[in-house]
């Protein structure tokens, strides 16, 4: 009797697509979870889940993304230094306002799965905040996040 075996995918045979995806006027939250996708590859009929077989994302406009509610004068990030009493909250008013790449990359992060392979995703996401990006080269595809 025959059976099928299956087919374990290689790691040195991944197709790596670049993906533009535009953050005007997107949710912050569902634009994570979209970029999330695309760079865990789930999209993909290869995927393993302990296997790194994402694209590249390029995320552009990240200065014109939206919070929903009243989020950004009540959501904030925490980050701590170590030592007693170095805890540093940011309000996301303040956030958005200078550095909107690190609110992307945040949920984004937070988004991805929890081990050694989210370090390994997170290279390939790029986040700029206006339209001008350096990555014409690599023809990446524009890509719109689905209603």
């Amino acid at each position: 009797m025959h059976t099928k075996s299956t087919v374990f995918p290689k790691t040195n045979v991944i197709d790596r697509r670049w993906h533009i995806v535009d953050a005007k006027d997107q949710v912050l939250g569902r634009l994570a979870t979209y970029a999330a996708t695309l760079l865990r590859g789930k999209g993909k009929p290869s995927f393993t889940p302990y296997l790194d077989y994402g694209d590249f994302v390029v995320i552009v406009n990240a200065a014109q993304v939206k919070l929903t509610g009243n989020k950004l004068l009540q959501k904030v990030t925490y980050s701590h230094s170590l030592y007693p009493g170095g805890l540093r909250l940011t309000p996301y008013s303040r956030l958005m306002k200078e550095t909107p790449e690190k609110a992307i990359e945040h949920a984004v992060s937070g988004m991805l799965c929890k081990n050694k392979l989210r370090a390994r995703m997170m290279t390939r996401l790029m986040v700029y905040r206006d339209d001008k990006h350096p990555h014409i080269a690599q023809q990446p595809v524009v890509t719109t996040l689905p209603n």
